[in-house]
């Protein structure tokens, strides 16, 4: 079956880094958009940015444009999110998901990010 796992999380102060990673597998990897969307405390899911099929193809939300970049690596499965300057609003549980905006069909646990001093 699909499984999604994903890891990298942590408390991170303001301006900092992280990457996040995800381990793909039940599923032909490279034949699917994958994405990462996130969900902060009290709030519902928010889509962050998504990646095509060969990797050519990326998009974000306004939110963390010029912060975050999306990759993958189609012959480990494995998709990956490196965060940059990161702002305590970035804060939530981050998922790793099969499919473009507006297409998820499957997501992992997540994995925190916490920003803050």
């Amino acid at each position: 079956q699909v499984q999604l796992v994903e890891s990298g999380g942590g408390l991170v102060q303001p301006g900092g880094s992280l990457r996040l990673s995800c381990t793909a597998s039940g599923f032909t990897f490279s034949n699917y958009y994958m994405s990462w969307i996130r969900q902060a405390p009290g709030k519902g899911p928010e889509w962050v940015s998504h990646i095509n099929s060969n990797g050519a193809g990326t998009n974000y939300a306004d939110s963390v444009k010029g912060r975050f970049t999306i990759s993958r690596d189609n012959a480990k499965n494995m998709l990956y999110l490196q965060m940059n300057s990161l702002k305590p609003e970035d804060t939530a549980l981050y998922y790793c998901a099969r499919g473009g905006h507006l297409a998820i069909s499957y997501r992992g646990q997540g994995t925190q990010v916490t920003v803050s001093t």
